[in-house]
């Protein structure tokens, strides 16, 4: 009898235990999904600004970026040959300091607020990059930046999103956790950063591959398509 009675609680003591394990867990995904979004916000917000900021060139400065664009179209349209290795490289290690800096400033803490900012001005340039092609060749531009700007663009924002939010997410436990309360250990969320950081470097060379080897090509197919309509300055 009294056996049976401990069998019958053994249900309700589980069941009673597993809504206490559930909100431990359901914050941490609801502040890593709030992070992702004003990080996105953020960019987006870069990206608009960048886009007007091509109007508030002056006219001489719309002229000689013009002139720049018209050159380069003109050598993509003659089929200039490039070179996709060095291109590989340069795109990797440029998008690999970028990654780097955005480390460094999230272990150090301080550097927090320059995360930010980092990705507001990736959203500036590559607003700035399609309101420039835009302003230059209309609807014409539009189309080019589809395949000029946006390929890597839709590997990279995201890698670069992904290493900011850990960043912020590593400064935010340091704060609270070492600074504040003094409790919680810093190796496992150095570790937990560290990897996101190098996992989204993987991400980042395959964008670097894309870049100089697939948008090439796009590009100079569309290129006499550009290198024949007039500039709009």
């Amino acid at each position: 009898m009294q056996q049976k009675m401990l069998q019958g609680r053994r249900p309700i003591s589980e069941r009673s235990v597993l809504p206490l394990q559930a909100p431990i867990l359901q914050p941490q995904g609801r502040n890593h999904y709030t992070l992702y979004i004003f990080v996105a916000v953020l960019f987006v917000v870069g990206a608009v600004f960048g886009g007007l900021m091509v109007n508030a060139l002056t006219l001489e400065q719309q002229q000689n970026l013009a002139a720049d664009m018209n050159q380069y179209i003109q050598l993509m349209s003659n089929g200039i040959a490039v070179d996709e290795a060095h291109s590989f490289w340069d795109r990797f290690l440029f998008h690999g300091k970028w990654l780097l800096l955005l480390w460094l400033l999230g272990i150090t803490v301080v550097g927090l607020p320059f995360v930010l900012a980092l990705d507001f001005l990736k959203g500036a340039l590559v607003g700035f990059s399609i309101g420039t092609l835009i302003n230059q060749y209309a609807w014409k531009g539009l189309l080019f930046s589809l395949v000029s700007v946006a390929p890597h663009n839709l590997i990279v924002v995201p890698a670069i999103m992904a290493t900011s939010v850990a960043a912020i997410t590593f400064s935010a436990y340091v704060i609270k956790n070492r600074l504040i309360l003094q409790r919680g250990t810093l190796a496992p969320q150095l570790a937990a950063f560290t990897s996101t950081a190098v996992l989204m470097l993987f991400v980042l060379a395959g964008a670097a591959l894309l870049e100089a080897y697939l948008s090439p090509a796009l590009m100079q197919w569309l290129a006499p398509m550009l290198a024949s309509a007039d500039a709009a300055v």
